[in-house]
């Protein structure tokens, strides 16, 4: 058996083979596979074979995965060839040389290719600036169009020699690596309906127009021979469908594919990599291109990570050096007017188009440079959307619509990453047409349909100390403003007692967000922010919470990446023995395997009002 191993902290890949059975993977000597890590027990796991299955089994106490869900101890789960076992920092993919498996060869010597296509990326980019006597590309003006010539005439006569003796291997893996890139951005501008347009960018024009017209061709027919909806609701399934049969329709396609085009493909990729890095955002222009791509983790020149579909992967791509990643974050950090030096290791930004950017440098960062983005969504999610995906109920949904309609305060709980600010633009867009919204956030990333909107964000001090502007302040000010509703992003601090007074004061219907894990957390933590506003008698401030939040929405993100919602439960009073804040599940998610939100038979209090209005069907409850 030959395996794959990928070490997540180093970011490099191994093929060992042995013919063990079973075979034992863990830390001491004696196993089959060693794992140095502290995070690995001295005898972790086992692979069995069975038959014609394999399976996994857990020895120990600490954490193994295979296809990303937790193996309990005792119970074997079946593995396939490819599946991914992972240990610690750790990913193990068994290996098969039989047809329709994953040949340890074929993954090594991708790995090595790709290598081998990086380090002339990087040959060809060192070149380029000595030619043009550069050295921080930062500071490069995109918009003068004669330097830009000039840039562009020196790559293409670079990139023109270097390919020109390159081996078949890499030529293919280029080719086919590119061509990948083109589809995918064929089936995204085909989802969103967008006119039809050249492959061939403005600042490539240096390119031949007979090949780019090839190039048009080729990706087009690509994309007509793929199972594809091509509608924008679709666009993550169209993605992943792409994905999956472009490997087998590029081989059907490959005859007809001359030497010629495959060499110029080859320089169309290099150009455009360099490119990227020269003018735009270096290997991360994709990533934010690309819609199944909801995050973008970067760790290092060496390391980047995606979330898709809920999942964490590492990408191959890597930046030449922490340099070229700096000059991508000033890229990025000054067009919102933020920077970020020794003095200021640590930025929050926000895209224009809503996406969140975080910044952590030397001294704070340890590992070189660190960029995280959080993608804003393109196509905005409903609550439709969230029934589809079995996220919460077609009944718990109609119940939430009916008490934002009816004016009901709401906290919307749950961890990073869980999806609430998802939900709380889904739950804000159910606001009447005719109230006057105002939103508070510390990064602006809601976007509500109702015309008399008015958004407020946050701002940090600026290099002088000066300047900033806290979501509390920001609260005080909006009370002033004559809203009918007030929505605040995220409450994590002193705000929490402003919010709890506009509530109670005449803004019913309000909206928030805050970090814990159950709907029994969400009280303590929102008792301690109200701590760090003013000194109460704890009673006091239960008093607070229970006369201004009618409603706590748990939101929670499973393992596998699925986020459901688990809990929707009412806050009722004060429990007289306990003295602390009594909550009623109305609707509970006891396991999220279990298919679907329940409700528990508990009515709340508001009910019959909402039904009296016609707000609420009363079948919601059977």
């Amino acid at each position: 058996m030959e395996l794959w191993l990928l070490d997540h902290t180093t970011n490099t890949r191994t093929t060992l083979s042995t013919d063990k059975d079973p075979i034992t993977i863990g830390r001491e000597d004696d196993n089959a596979v060693v794992l140095r890590s502290a995070f690995v027990a001295k005898h972790h796991c086992r692979v069995v074979r069975k038959g014609n299955q394999m399976f996994v089994e857990a020895l120990g106490q600490a954490g193994t995965r295979v296809a990303g869900k937790e193996i309990p101890q005792g119970k074997p789960a079946k593995v396939d060839f490819g599946d991914e076992v992972q240990i610690g920092q750790y990913s193990i993919v068994l290996v098969s040389r039989e047809k329709g498996g994953i040949s340890s060869l074929g993954q090594d010597a991708t790995a090595q290719l790709h290598g081998q296509l990086m380090a002339l990326e990087a040959k060809v980019h060192s070149e380029l600036l000595e030619r043009m006597n550069l050295r921080v590309t930062g500071q490069i003006n995109k918009n003068d169009a004669r330097f830009v010539d000039e840039v562009l005439s020196h790559l293409m006569q670079i990139v023109q020699t270097r390919v020109a003796g390159l081996p078949a291997e890499l030529i293919r893996h280029t080719m086919g690596h590119h061509l990948q890139r083109l589809v995918m951005a064929e089936v995204v501008r085909q989802c969103e309906n967008r006119v039809q347009i050249d492959y061939k960018s403005a600042d490539q024009r240096l390119l031949d127009d007979s090949m780019e017209r090839a190039v048009t061709t080729l990706v087009t027919n690509l994309v007509d021979m793929m199972p594809l909806l091509f509608d924008p609701a679709s666009v993550q399934e169209d993605l992943a469908a792409a994905e999956e049969s472009f490997p087998q329709l590029l081989e059907q396609e490959m005859p007809s594919i001359l030497p010629a085009m495959q060499r110029y493909l080859v320089q169309r990729t290099v150009v455009k990599d360099i490119q990227d890095i020269m003018f735009g955002l270096g290997p991360l222009t994709d990533l934010l291109e690309m819609p199944s791509v909801s995050e973008i983790m970067v760790v290092g020149k060496d390391r980047i990570y995606v979330e898709k579909n809920g999942r964490i992967t590492a990408t191959s791509r890597t930046f030449f050096s922490d340099e070229i990643l700096l000059s991508v974050i000033e890229r990025i950090l000054t067009p919102v007017g933020r920077r970020v030096d020794t003095s200021t290791p640590l930025v929050d930004a926000r895209l224009p188009d809503g996406s969140r950017v975080n910044v952590v440098i030397s001294p704070l960062s340890l590992v070189g440079p660190c960029l995280t983005i959080r993608k804003f969504g393109w196509i905005p999610f409903t609550m439709d959307d969230l029934v589809d995906r079995g996220s919460i109920s077609a009944q718990a949904a109609a119940f939430l619509q009916a008490c934002v309609i009816g004016q009901q305060n709401i906290l919307i709980s749950g961890g990073t990453g869980s999806g609430k600010t998802t939900l709380l633009n889904i739950m804000g867009g159910y606001a009447r047409p005719s109230e006057r919204i105002v939103t508070i956030e510390e990064s602006a990333e809601l976007r509500l349909p109702q015309p008399h909107v008015v958004r407020l964000e946050g701002r940090p001090a600026n290099v002088e100390g000066k300047g900033a502007y806290s979501i509390r302040e920001l609260v005080k000010n909006s009370l002033r403003m004559r809203p009918d509703r007030i929505i605040i992003g995220e409450v994590r601090a002193a705000e929490a007692m402003d919010m709890l007074q506009a509530m109670n004061t005449g803004h019913d219907g309000s909206l928030a967000t805050i970090h814990s894990n159950t709907p029994v957390d969400c009280m303590k933590r929102l008792e301690a922010l109200v701590m760090m506003a003013v000194d109460m008698p704890i009673r006091a401030i239960r008093e607070q919470i229970v006369s201004a939040v009618h409603l706590v929405v748990q939101v929670s993100r499973a393992p596998s990446g699925r986020r459901r919602i688990t809990h929707i439960s009412e806050i009722t009073a004060i429990d007289p023995v306990s003295g602390e804040i009594r909550l009623e599940d109305i609707f509970t998610l006891r396991d999220l395997d279990q298919p679907k939100l329940r409700h528990t038979g508990y009515v709340p209090s508001f009910v019959e009002k909402l039904i009296e209005k016609k707000m609420l069907d009363v079948e919601v409850f059977l």
